[in-house]
C-alpha cells in the first residue's frame, strides 16, 4: 500500500520535528492538539457579561500550561515580603454580609499578608517600576478567605484568556532572557499599543504608584468586583480597599533605580525593620458597596477590571483596620510556601462575573499544584485554616493529616454519615442564585469597550508634578525601544488619553505625533486577522478625582521616617543632640553619617557613634538630611566629596534638608539653593523650598512630613 504526499512529512519538517523547533512565522494560532483558534481574545461566557463556562478547554489549556511554566518560582510575584498581624473589624457588616468575621465590632482576625513585585524573578531589585501585589489571608472561624489583590485598582486586560499573553510580554524576552524586572523593551509595549483597553492601567503604571516609598506606604484594592450575600440572602456588590495610615507615599524614577543598585531588598528591608522597631504597619479597611439595582447606573461597567468606581461617586467607608506586628520566623517555610487564591472565601462573599476574577478562579489551584508538590499544599502550616476541617479528601504527594476510618466518600453509613453536610443555616456555603439566561458566546459586553475615558481621568486627576512624572516615565520606557512602529502606536493612543500628553512624549522621543486613526481599527498584522481596536468615544461627567493624585495623602507624621545628620569631628553636640532627640521623639529614625565609622567627637570632647560611613551610605535610602552646627565639622565636610554628592542627590530628588549655625556654610560649597529670606526667625510662615536655613525643629518636622518638594524640578537639575 502506497502512502500518499500529505501523510510523510519532507525531509526540511522531519529535521525541525527532530529538533523540536518550531516556526511560528504565517502560521495560525492553535491549541495543543493543532486545532484552530478562531478568538483567542475571548473566553467562553454564558453571555457577554455572564460567567466563564467551564467547558472553555482553549481557556483551560492556555492557564494551565502558563501556571506550569516556571518550577518552582512563581511564575509572577516571585518576589515577596511578608508579615503576620491582624484585621479589627470597627464597623459592623451584617446588614450586607453573613461573613463571621464581619459581624462584631472589635472581632480580631488573625491575617498574614504578602506584598511582591509582578515581573521581577526573586533575585530581582525591589525598586523596579512594577505593580505591587497585596494579598491578604484572613484565618477566620470559618475558613480562610484570601483577598488576593494590588496597589493598583485595576488591570491591563479584561479577559483572563489574555493573562499568559501579557506575562509573556512583559517578562524578559525569550530570546535573551532581557531585561529583569523592567517593561521598558519592544515585547511588551508591542502587547500594550495592541491591546487598547490596557491603557488605564498603563498610566498607573507610569505614574508614581508603580515606585512607592514603602509597601508600608502603599494603596492595596481587591481589583475585582465581589459580592456580599446577607443572612436574607440579598446581595450587593462590593469593591475592596486598604489605605495607608502614613499616607501613600513615593520615589523619584532616578532615585529608585539607584535604590536598586545601593539595597536591591530596600522594601524588603524597610518592611522587616519597621515591624522589629515596633512601628506596626497599619491599613484602614474599607469597602465600596453598590446596590444591585445599580448594577447598570454608572457611565463605566462594573465588571470590567480595567475600570474603577470613582470614590466621589461611591465613597469607601471605613469598617476597620489591619495591624502586620510579626515577621515570619523562616522566609522559605511562610512567605515562600503561602498559597493564596481568590477562590478561597467565605459564606458571605462571593464573585461577580468579571471575566478576568473568573479565569484566576481556576488558575491559582493549578499554579499551586505546580509550585508546592501537589493537592495538599493547604496543609503546610502557613496555609492551614484555624477552622477545623473533615472532608473525604485522602492521600497525594506529601499528605501530612493521617485519617483514621474506612469511610473517604459522601453519602456513607460506614463513618456514621460523616462528615455531614451544612445547612446554610449551619454556615454551609451557598452560591448566589445568580439569573442566567444566555447563549454561549466568546464576546464581550458592549460596555467594555471605553478603553480611554478612566485612563483621562487618572491623568487630568494628576498634580502638575506627578504629570511630568508621568511624561518622563513614557520617554524613558519608550525611548529604550528598537522598532520604532511600536513607539508610534503608544503615542497615537496616547492622544486618545489627552492630547498634551501624547505631544509631550513625542517630543521627549523626536517623533510626530501620530493619528490612531491609522491603526486603530484596522488589520494589523497583516495576517487578515483583525486585532480588535473596538473603542467607544465615552464622555463621563466626572472629570477628576482627587483620590487618584497622592498630593493629597497624609502629611502629617514622620514616624518611621529615615533622617540623615552629616557630620564630623567638631560638631556642635548640643545641636546635634536636639535635633536626633526632637526627631526620634516625633516617631522618626536617625542615623549619623561621617566619613568614618567608629565615634567622631565633639566640640567639648565628648564621643558621638557614627552608625554609617559615606562609603555605605547613600542619601537615596533616607527622607531628609540635618547638617549641625560646628566649624570644624562644617569645613571637615566641605572636603568631603561625598557629602557634598549626599547633599546635592538630597536636593535633586526634592528632600526636605535643614542645617544649623556653622552647618550652613557647607550648604553654601554645594548646589543647593535656597532662599535668604529663610534665614529670619521673624518669617513665621517662610517659602523654604524644603530647604530650611536656621529654622525651628518643627519647621524641620512638618517639611519632612511633607514628603517631597517636586516644585524644585522646574529649576533646573544639579549635579548628582
Amino acid at each position: 500500500m502506497k502512502t500518499s504526499k500529505t501523510q510523510v512529512p519532507d525531509n526540511d519538517k522531519l529535521n525541525d520535528l527532530a529538533k523540536n523547533t518550531v516556526d511560528a512565522e504565517s502560521e495560525f494560532l492553535t491549541t495543543n492538539q493543532g486545532l484552530r483558534i478562531n478568538d483567542d481574545v475571548n473566553s467562553l461566557k454564558a453571555g457577554e457579561r455572564g460567567a466563564t463556562l467551564l467547558e472553555d478547554f482553549q481557556l483551560r489549556e492556555k492557564i494551565t500550561h502558563f501556571d506550569h511554566e516556571r518550577i518552582p518560582e512563581r511564575i509572577v510575584h516571585a518576589r515577596g515580603s511578608a508579615a503576620h498581624g491582624y484585621f479589627e473589624l470597627s464597623e459592623s457588616m451584617s446588614k450586607y454580609t453573613k461573613a463571621k468575621f464581619l459581624q462584631t465590632p472589635g472581632t480580631r482576625t488573625p491575617v498574614f499578608t504578602r506584598f511582591s513585585t509582578v515581573a521581577g524573578s526573586r533575585g530581582s531589585t525591589d525598586l523596579a517600576r512594577d505593580v505591587r501585589g497585596f494579598a491578604v489571608k484572613f484565618y477566620t472561624e470559618e475558613g480562610n478567605f484570601d483577598l488576593v489583590g494590588n496597589n493598583m485598582p485595576v488591570f491591563f486586560i479584561q479577559d483572563a484568556i489574555k493573562f499568559p499573553d501579557l506575562i509573556h510580554a512583559v517578562k524578559p524576552e525569550p530570546n535573551n532572557e532581557i531585561p529583569q524586572a523592567a517593561s521598558a523593551h519592544d515585547t511588551f509595549w508591542d502587547f500594550v499599543s495592541l491591546t487598547p483597553e490596557s491603557m488605564h492601567m498603563i498610566m498607573w503604571a507610569m505614574s508614581d504608584r508603580a515606585i512607592p516609598r514603602s509597601l508600608r506606604m502603599m494603596e492595596g484594592f481587591g481589583v475585582h468586583t465581589f459580592r456580599f450575600v446577607n443572612e436574607n440572602n440579598k446581595s450587593v456588590f462590593v469593591k475592596f480597599h486598604w489605605k495607608p495610615v502614613l499616607g501613600i507615599h513615593s520615589v523619584a524614577w532616578d532615585e529608585a533605580q539607584k535604590i536598586s543598585g545601593k539595597d536591591a531588598d530596600f522594601h524588603r528591608r524597610d518592611l522587616w525593620e519597621a515591624i522589629e522597631s515596633g512601628n506596626f504597619p497599619e491599613w484602614n479597611f474599607g469597602v465600596q458597596i453598590v446596590e444591585e439595582q445599580d448594577e447598570f447606573k454608572f457611565d463605566f461597567d462594573i465588571l470590567d477590571p480595567t475600570k474603577l468606581i470613582p470614590e466621589e461617586i461611591v465613597p469607601v467607608q471605613i469598617i476597620g483596620k489591619m495591624v502586620l506586628n510579626r515577621n515570619p520566623e523562616n522566609f522559605f517555610a511562610e512567605t515562600e510556601q503561602v498559597a493564596f487564591h481568590p477562590g478561597h472565601v467565605v459564606s458571605g462573599i462571593d464573585f461577580s462575573n468579571d471575566p478576568l476574577l473568573q479565569g484566576r478562579l481556576f488558575s491559582y489551584t493549578d499554579t499551586q499544584l505546580s509550585r508546592l508538590g501537589g493537592p495538599n499544599f493547604h496543609e503546610i502550616p502557613i496555609n492551614r485554616p484555624t477552622a477545623p476541617v473533615h472532608n473525604n479528601q485522602r492521600d497525594g504527594h506529601m499528605r501530612q493529616t493521617i485519617n483514621s476510618g474506612q469511610s473517604s466518600y459522601h453519602p456513607n453509613t460506614t463513618g456514621g454519615g460523616c462528615p455531614f453536610q451544612a445547612k446554610a443555616s449551619e454556615g454551609g456555603f451557598v452560591s448566589y442564585n445568580e439569573r442566567i439566561d444566555a447563549r454561549k458566546v466568546r464576546a464581550r459586553s458592549q460596555s467594555f469597550f471605553d478603553h480611554f475615558s478612566q485612563a483621562t481621568l487618572f491623568f487630568n486627576s494628576q498634580s502638575e508634578a506627578e504629570k511630568n512624572h508621568i511624561v518622563d516615565a513614557f520617554r524613558f520606557e519608550l525611548g529604550k525601544l528598537k522598532v520604532a512602529a511600536i513607539r508610534e502606536r503608544v503615542v497615537g493612543m496616547l492622544t486618545k488619553v489627552d492630547k498634551n500628553l501624547a505631544a509631550k512624549v513625542a517630543m521627549g522621543l523626536g517623533i510626530g505625533v501620530p493619528e490612531p486613526e491609522k491603526f486603530l481599527n484596522q488589520n494589523f498584522p497583516a495576517d487578515g486577522n483583525p486585532i480588535d481596536f473596538q473603542s467607544i468615544d465615552a464622555k463621563p461627567e466626572l472629570k477628576i478625582s482627587k483620590a487618584l493624585s497622592m498630593a493629597g495623602t497624609v502629611k502629617d507624621t514622620i514616624k518611621t521616617r529615615q533622617i540623615a545628620i552629616l557630620a564630623a569631628s567638631g560638631v556642635d553636640g548640643d545641636s546635634l543632640g536636639a535635633m536626633k532627640k526632637a526627631l526620634e521623639d516625633a516617631g522618626a529614625q536617625t542615623k549619623v553619617i561621617a566619613s568614618h565609622l567608629g565615634f567622631i567627637v565633639s566640640e567639648n570632647g565628648k564621643q558621638i557613634k557614627v552608625d554609617q560611613s559615606f562609603l555605605t551610605a547613600a542619601s537615596v535610602v533616607f527622607d531628609a538630611v540635618y547638617v549641625p552646627d560646628g566649624a570644624k565639622s562644617a569645613a571637615a565636610l566641605k572636603d568631603e566629596a561625598d557629602a557634598i554628592h549626599f547633599i546635592n542627590e538630597a536636593y535633586k530628588h526634592c528632600k526636605a534638608i535643614a542645617a544649623s549655625g556653622a552647618g550652613v556654610e557647607f550648604i553654601d560649597a554645594t548646589d543647593v539653593r535656597y532662599k535668604p529670606s529663610g534665614e529670619n526667625k521673624a518669617d513665621k510662615n517662610p517659602d523654604t523650598n524644603g530647604v530650611l536655613i536656621n529654622r525651628d525643629v518643627k519647621e524641620f518636622i512638618n517639611a519632612i512630613a511633607q514628603h517631597r518638594f517636586w516644585e524644585r524640578e522646574k529649576t533646573g537639575k544639579v549635579p548628582a
